[in-house]
């Protein structure tokens, strides 16, 4: 076992990572991009001026393993007003209300769901997803997406702050995990937010980014894994180590001293399989424990 950990990211991606940290790891908690305008997610920001919860819920969820409800959480409703929108999300919106804070509600969310962890949002206020593409500047999460090739993203405002709570979370982790998931708009959306960047320049843990097993059209078409950590040095994520699927092995270019190659996939080849996962995080992160390198 590890000693406390932190996922960094959103959907998915980080979703799976959660997963495997609670096999290998005494505390683990999540920070989580809100940064998504599409959707369930997108109607109650407008509605109510809140942060997207998408993302969150996702995560909490991915938490709860054994909470029956947990899997109501992710139930879309089909028909009538509440079309579209994920009860989840709306469980989500009523308990940081009720709770009169974004923070108090998520661990109300925690407990109802017998969360084995911690979720905090990336910044404590809804940002937009500012990118530059081939489309010139691009705004919001969902445009973004679809606007690939993409050079450099950003969060406004730039002011916002991040729970402090998460950030003593990054600053206490033996282990940091990036990704895997949407590259520039869920994990380096979350690494955007300026307080959470900062953090993670200053933790003492291990820092891994996790490479995605393939690209994403258009958000990241035509990347192979050096694309990846090119795209994360030009914006200053400066992972200590990577590690990626034995398919990916002899793509990382200038990158393949920081790479450690593990199998991370078993029968669905484009997911990562947390229990995989997990030994590959563990092992990494025992060899930082003894000092030697992948």
């Amino acid at each position: 076992m590890i000693g406390p950990s932190v996922a960094i990211g959103g959907g998915h991606g980080t979703s799976a990572t959660l997963e495997a940290l609670l096999k290998i790891s005494t505390e683990v908690t999540g920070v989580v991009s809100v940064a998504d305008d599409g959707g369930s997610s997108g109607r109650l920001r407008e509605l109510f001026d809140v942060v997207a919860y998408g993302d969150i819920r996702k995560c909490l969820v991915a938490l709860s393993p054994d909470a029956p409800i947990a899997r109501s959480f992710s139930r879309r409703f089909t028909a009538g007003e509440l079309e579209g929108h994920v009860l989840g999300n709306l469980i989500l919106a009523g308990l940081v209300d009720e709770a009169g804070g974004l923070v108090e509600g998520l661990v109300e969310a925690g407990a109802l769901l017998g969360a084995r962890g911690r979720i905090f949002p990336a910044s404590v206020a809804p940002v937009t997803l500012i990118a530059t593409s081939r489309d010139g500047i691009v705004e919001g999460q969902v445009a973004v997406a679809s606007s690939g090739p993409i050079g450099h993203i950003s969060v406004e405002p730039q002011g916002v702050e991040s729970p402090s709570e998460a950030l003593r979370a990054i600053a206490q982790a033996e282990l940091l995990a990036m990704g895997p998931g949407s590259l520039f708009t869920s994990v380096l959306a979350a690494l955007a937010v300026p307080e959470i960047s900062r953090a993670l320049k200053q933790a003492k843990g291990l820092r891994v980014f996790i490479a995605n097993l393939r690209d994403q059209v258009p958000e990241t078409e035509g990347f192979g894994l050096v694309d990846q950590l090119a795209a994360l040095e030009a914006h200053e994520v400066l992972p200590e180590l990577v590690l990626a699927d034995s398919s990916l092995q002899g793509s990382a270019g200038r990158f393949e001293a920081m790479v450690h190659f593990a199998q991370l996939t078993s029968g669905n080849a484009f997911v990562h399989d947390p229990a995989l996962l997990a030994g590959a995080l563990e092992q990494v992160a025992g060899m930082k424990r003894s000092g030697s390198s992948g």
